[in-house]
């Protein structure tokens, strides 16, 4: 396979361990992240482009990310938590939560925290997804058809949330918000 630097017809920009230093405290300055991202983000840096320093390029990577979490820079507790909160505020449930922050390469004991939260959260969060989206009580009409309500239900299901929890919000009628009153009582 041609690497895309060799068909456009640009050099390879050098790459030694100050200038990866400084790649890595770019991009911790411009994004929250992970451990894992951070090491993904810097790997991709170095398959870009040709090192130069006579040490391991994959052991200055590591050093790298060890650095940025010894300043504080990157802690993956707080992460898993800030990440699993804004995905809870826009209406997704446990189950995305998770994915996510597996994909962010977030282990168990740093994602439990955030994890518990969102559990916490699943009636908030269906009712925010579910008025997002209008459906049961915040539709403009009842869904009377069954194929229209599995698309729902299964909305809901994309979106992490249990199917029982989801049949429950759409077995609320339109404008009845007494029913999610009560809905939260049960929670």
């Amino acid at each position: 396979m041609v690497k895309s630097a060799a068909r456009s017809g640009r050099a390879r920009k050098p790459l030694d361990a100050a200038r990866l230093d400084e790649l890595a405290l770019a991009y911790v300055a411009r994004f929250a992240t992970s451990r894992a991202k951070l090491a993904r983000y810097l790997a991709r840096k170095l398959g870009e482009s040709d090192w130069t320093d006579p040490a391991d390029p994959a052991t200055a990577c590591e050093a790298v990310v060890a650095k940025m979490e010894r300043l504080g820079f990157v802690d993956d507790r707080h992460y898993a938590a800030m990440r699993g909160a804004a995905m809870t505020r826009r209406g997704l449930g446990v189950r995305r939560v998770k994915a996510q922050l597996w994909v962010d390469g977030i282990d168990a004991a740093d994602s439990g925290e955030a994890v518990e939260a969102a559990e916490g959260a699943a009636l908030s969060a269906a009712l925010g997804f579910a008025r997002r989206r209008r459906f049961g009580p915040y539709a403009a009409a009842a869904a009377t058809d069954p194929a229209q309500r599995e698309r729902q239900v299964a909305a809901f299901a994309r979106a992490g949330h249990s199917l029982a929890l989801a049949r429950r919000i759409l077995a609320a009628a339109p404008g009845d918000l007494a029913a999610l009153d009560e809905e939260a009582g049960l929670d």
